[in-house]
């Protein structure tokens, strides 16, 4: 860096508060042992599917609890953590929602969506009918926050909203199915019917909702073809080349799910 770009932030911004550090804890495994854990990381989460059909078999609220917390991990903007998750298990409050869901999703599937949307979705078999909602014994919703209030009223700025919820939302699907349960990002639009019956304040809007527990006795799932890895990575500025082992066994491991 020259010029003007030699000075120090801090000198420019005095009166910016100190940032407060501590020791990293950090374990380094090996070679060997990284590529075994990042293996066998990639070939649990390579056999998640998102599942539409439920057990209404019930599953303890300590592991939803230990999936939120998992989610509230992630990495935000400004560390400000914009998100809400809420976790229903009581039935009637799930019919409400179902219906109100439902309702909406009548609306886009009938009126709403374009025939090229119609055509995107059919692969999947979906429609406006959401049995899981019902079916499954947890329906957790993500609320992402574009601003905090503090006691004064005060409004207080989040950043990256979309970007940390997002992340926040991945390590969530990835806890529930590490724990051996399954679960839908399904994502009804408009959502704000989620806000209100769920007693949501003005600052929060609702982005993903998830149905968790064990698939049904029988539960079935599309035949999809995930990419090959060679269709969404590039190394540096170099064209393609030939792949290693470890991207041929992604590539074919890969090819339908």
């Amino acid at each position: 860096m020259t010029g003007h770009r030699d000075i120090e932030y801090r000198e420019l911004y005095p009166d910016l508060p100190e940032p407060i550090y501590e020791p990293l804890a950090f374990d380094r495994y090996s070679d060997a042992e990284m590529r075994s854990r990042a293996r066998g990381w990639y070939e649990e989460l390579d056999r998640r599917r998102t599942v539409r059909e439920y057990s209404r078999e019930p599953v303890p609220r300590d592991v939803i609890e230990h999936a939120i917390a998992t989610a509230g991990t992630a990495p935000s903007g400004a560390h400000r953590q914009p998100w809400t998750y809420v976790a229903i298990d009581d039935p009637d409050l799930k019919a409400k929602i179902r219906d109100a869901a439902e309702e909406e999703e009548w609306q886009t599937y009938t009126k709403r969506m374009s025939d090229e949307w119609r055509r995107a979705l059919a692969p999947l078999g979906t429609d406006w009918v959401k049995t899981h909602i019902t079916d499954a014994p947890w329906v957790v919703v993500l609320f992402k926050r574009s601003y905090d209030v503090t006691p004064s009223d005060t409004k207080i700025k989040n950043y990256y909203v979309s970007e940390s919820v997002g992340i926040s939302a991945g390590l969530f699907i990835s806890a529930i199915h590490h724990m051996g349960l399954a679960t839908l990002p399904h994502t009804p639009n408009p959502a704000r019917f989620l806000a209100k019956l769920l007693d949501r304040p003005a600052n929060e809007t609702a982005v993903l909702l998830f149905p968790v527990g064990f698939p049904a006795e029988g539960a079935r799932v599309p035949r999809l073809r995930r990419k090959q890895l060679s269709e969404y990575v590039q190394w540096n500025l170099e064209p393609p080349t030939e792949r290693s082992a470890i991207t041929d066994t992604a590539d074919a491991a890969s090819n339908y799910r």
